[in-house]
């Protein structure tokens, strides 16, 4: 049962990602990230 609900929410989670990728998130996490360690180190 353990090993089948793992299966299951590695699925799921790889299907969100995919989806998240198809629609263009991954350049707009990607911005939201550089901003972050800009501004944490001071550059920004």
């Amino acid at each position: 049962m353990k090993i089948k609900f793992k299966y299951i929410l590695l699925v799921l989670s790889i299907i969100f990602m995919a989806i998240g990728a198809f629609r263009g998130e991954v350049s707009e996490v990607l911005k939201k990230a550089i901003n972050i360690c800009l501004e944490c180190i001071g550059i920004g």
